[in-house]
């Protein structure tokens, strides 16, 4: 009876542990991993819509110019490479604060210039891939053409560079192709490397 006791007590000490490990993991990706567009990072030649609501004559679409800056009245050139929209238009509320009584400001990416990703590795057709918009993980392996047969799909990893620091995401495709953990199917950003090892 005292085994038993000992026996249940540590099933329920583990099954504790496991549903804790299994819940925080999940709030870390589901963290990391945001909606399409709220974390896209802007890069050169993006057309971005910036409206101030009311002021018509602040209100246009510009382009990203190869220095990572755009040019806007009374603000004129701001650096917005490496920004993420909601970033910016925070940016520009301060700045525009200024001249503008309480401004209501709203940035829009238009059109997708700069996403270049990165697949190498044991895949069909590796290369770098000009995309016009936002793409995942699954899209981008089929743009590569699929996985050659000595492909690890658990082991796939995504070297991304955000701000100066590197970091590296392990991706298990299986999960992702079971239909059963569609949070790991992220979105890529600019400059993403995809290795198939």
């Amino acid at each position: 009876m005292k085994t038993q006791k000992i026996v249940f007590t540590l099933l329920i000490f583990m099954l504790t542990i496991c549903t804790t490990m299994s819940c925080g993991g999940k709030k870390v990706t589901e963290k990391s991993i945001p909606p399409p567009g709220t974390q896209y990072i802007i890069g050169p030649e993006d057309i971005l819509n910036i409206n101030v609501w009311n002021e018509p004559q602040l209100s246009l679409s510009v382009p990203v110019r190869t220095d990572g800056k755009i040019s806007l009245p009374l603000i004129h050139d701001i650096l917005v490479v490496n920004l993420t929209p909601l970033e910016l238009k925070e940016d520009l509320t301060k700045r525009f604060a200024e001249f503008v009584e309480n401004p209501t400001v709203s940035v829009i990416v238009e059109q997708i210039n700069s996403l270049k990703i990165f697949v190498v590795g044991n895949v069909n057709q590796p290369g770098v891939f000009d995309v016009k918009r936002e793409v995942n993980v699954l899209q981008a392996i089929s743009l590569a053409g699929g996985f050659t047969e000595w492909a690890k799909k658990r082991k796939i990893q995504i070297f991304r560079k955000h701000k100066g620091v590197e970091k590296v995401i392990k991706i298990n495709y299986n999960k992702i192709a079971s239909g059963k953990h569609p949070e790991l199917n992220i979105h890529l950003q600019p400059g993403d490397t995809i290795v198939v090892p």
